[in-house]
C-alpha cells in the first residue's frame, strides 16, 4: 500500500470508536489493578476524570508497526484537557480520550509491506509523532520510538524516526517538545547573536531556552511566575538572565524590568505561555521592528495592544503544529548540542499514571517534566 493511500485513510484507520466500542475496552475502577499482560493506558474524559483503561492489543495492518511504548512525557496540554476539557474551540474532549503525545518505544511487530523496520530479539529503538501529515516523528537502527501513554500502540511505519544508540527512550520522548521549540526558533527568524526574550519557564520555555542558546542567541532573558523554575533555568544555561513576573504588576511595568535585565533592545520573543498578560508583556518588551512569536496556546479570544504593535511595526506569529523537526532534534541531542536529560524530574510506572498526572498538575511538587515509563 502506498504512503499516499495510507495517509488519506488515517481518519478511518485511527477512528477512536474502534477502541472505545471494542468489547475488551474498559475503564478501571479507582485503585483497581490491571489484568496481567493487559494493554493499559491513561485516559481522561469530559467529566474531568483521569483513570487507567484496558485496551485491545492491536494487530498491525499493511504499512503499520506495533510499538511497545517505553517512555511518554506528560504535556501541559494533557493536564489542561483533563482539568478543563478543551483548549479553545478547536480541541474539545467529547468522550474517553487517550493521553500522551511525547513518546518513545520499541517496534515489536510489523505489518504487511513494512520493510524498513523489523521486530527482532533486540527491538528497534525509535521516536514518533502522530499529530498530522505534516508532523513526522523519530527512531533508531535497534528501533526506539515516541508514542502515547499506552503499553502497545499501532503506528504507520512512515511516522517513525530512528534513534541513535546513545539516545535514551526518555530523550526520544523529549524530542517532541524539542521539536516544538525548534519549529518556533525556525519560524521566528531568530539569528546568531539576536537578543531574545522567552516568556515562561515550563518545559516548552526551557527547551526553547536550550534551543535558543544552541542557535547562538545572546543575551537570553527568561520569565516566569515561579522563582523555582527560573532557578532551574539557571542550572541549564547559567548565563540566562531571569525576571520573576509579579502577578499584580501591569505588562508595561514588567516589560521595563525585562528591558533593564536585557541591557540591549530585544529583537525576538518566544512566548511559551499563551496567557494574554504575558503576550502583552512580550509585546511591550520588543524593539521597533521586533517579533513576538507565540508558541503557547490559551483562551479562544484575546485582546492585543493593536496600536502599539502597529506603531512599532512589531510582527506577531503563531505556531500550532510543526513539520520536519524530529530529524533535526535527534541530531542535536545525539551531537551533544542540546542536553535534555535534566528536564526529566519525575518518573512513574505506567500502572501509576494517575499519580503521575496529579504530580504534573501541581506546581508545588516542583516537577519540570513528568514521564511515564514501561
Amino acid at each position: 500500500m502506498s504512503n499516499i493511500s495510507l495517509e488519506s485513510g488515517n481518519a478511518a484507520i485511527y477512528d477512536p470508536r474502534k477502541v472505545l466500542q471494542h468489547p475488551q475496552f474498559r475503564v478501571l475502577a479507582h485503585d483497581e489493578k490491571p489484568s496481567k499482560d493487559a494493554n493499559i493506558a491513561a485516559f481522561y474524559n469530559p467529566s474531568h476524570e483521569i483513570h487507567l483503561v484496558e485496551k485491545p492489543r492491536p494487530d498491525p495492518g499493511p504499512g503499520q508497526v506495533l510499538v511497545h511504548v517505553r517512555a511518554t512525557g506528560i504535556c501541559g496540554s494533557d493536564v489542561h484537557f483533563w482539568q478543563h476539557g478543551r483548549i479553545g474551540d478547536s480541541m474539545v474532549v467529547s468522550d474517553e480520550c487517550g493521553s500522551g503525545h511525547e513518546s518513545a518505544g520499541e517496534v515489536v511487530e510489523v505489518g504487511e509491506g513494512v520493510t524498513e523496520w523489523k521486530a527482532i530479539v533486540s527491538p528497534l529503538k525509535l521516536a514518533f509523532l502522530a499529530h498530522s501529515r505534516r508532523a513526522m516523528p523519530a527512531v533508531q537502527e535497534d528501533t526506539t520510538l515516541a508514542l502515547m501513554s499506552s503499553s502497545s500502540q499501532l503506528l504507520l511505519s512512515m511516522w517513525l524516526h530512528r534513534l541513535p544508540d546513545n539516545v535514551s527512550y526518555e530523550e526520544g520522548a523529549l524530542c517532541e517538545p524539542l521539536s516544538v521549540a525548534l519549529a518556533g526558533i525556525e519560524r521566528s527568524g531568530l539569528r546568531l547573536g539576536d537578543p531574545v526574550l522567552i516568556c515562561g519557564a515550563g518545559p516548552i520555555g526551557l527547551v526553547s531556552l536550550l534551543s535558543a542558546r544552541a542557535a547562538g542567541a545572546e543575551p537570553i532573558i527568561i520569565t516566569d511566575l515561579f522563582q523555582s523554575r527560573l532557578d532551574f533555568a539557571k542550572t541549564l544555561i547559567p548565563s540566562v538572565r531571569t525576571v520573576l513576573i509579579q502577578r499584580d504588576s501591569p505588562p508595561k511595568e514588567q516589560a521595563e524590568r525585562i528591558k533593564v535585565a536585557a541591557g540591549v533592545p530585544l529583537a525576538v520573543s518566544l512566548e511559551c505561555t499563551g496567557v494574554q498578560s504575558s503576550i502583552h508583556t512580550a509585546v511591550y518588551s520588543m524593539k521597533f521592528g521586533g517579533k513576538v512569536f507565540i508558541i503557547g496556546v490559551g483562551k479562544n479570544e484575546q485582546v492585543f495592544p493593536f496600536m502599539h504593535l502597529s506603531a512599532n511595526e512589531i510582527d506577531v506569529g503563531f505556531q500550532y503544529r510543526y513539520a520536519n523537526q524530529y530529524p533535526k532534534a535527534i541530531r542535536l541531542v545525539n551531537g551533544g548540542l542540546i542536553n535534555l536529560k535534566p528536564l526529566v524530574t519525575h518518573k512513574f510506572a505506567l500502572e501509576d499514571a494517575v499519580k503521575a498526572f496529579h504530580v504534573a498538575a501541581d506546581p508545588s511538587q516542583g516537577a519540570i517534566k513528568v514521564q511515564i515509563v514501561d
